[in-house]
């Protein structure tokens, strides 16, 4: 269960490869510095393809936790 706060929650549950990561990254290109963005997902390919993007991005993956068929990421916006 994630209890860290979060600035902004998108909820990508209805979308499928790859909307997830495409509206993940509009959504923190619309956040400042050090805000964190909380993603849940139903697609099982945003648990790779997500991580992967905040790998090769200024931004920090602070958690990544699945529950039951969710997926849940914590992304803290880089600059």
């Amino acid at each position: 269960m994630v209890t860290q706060s979060f600035d902004v929650h998108l909820d990508a549950t209805e979308y499928r490869c790859p909307m997830p990561l495409l509206k993940t990254k509009q959504a923190l290109s619309s956040m400042n510095f050090g805000q964190v963005l909380k993603v849940t997902c139903s697609d099982s390919g945003s648990w790779r393809d997500i991580p992967a993007f905040i790998d090769l991005s200024s931004n920090e993956l602070l958690a990544r936790l699945q529950e039951n068929d969710l997926y849940i990421f914590l992304i803290k916006k880089g600059e």
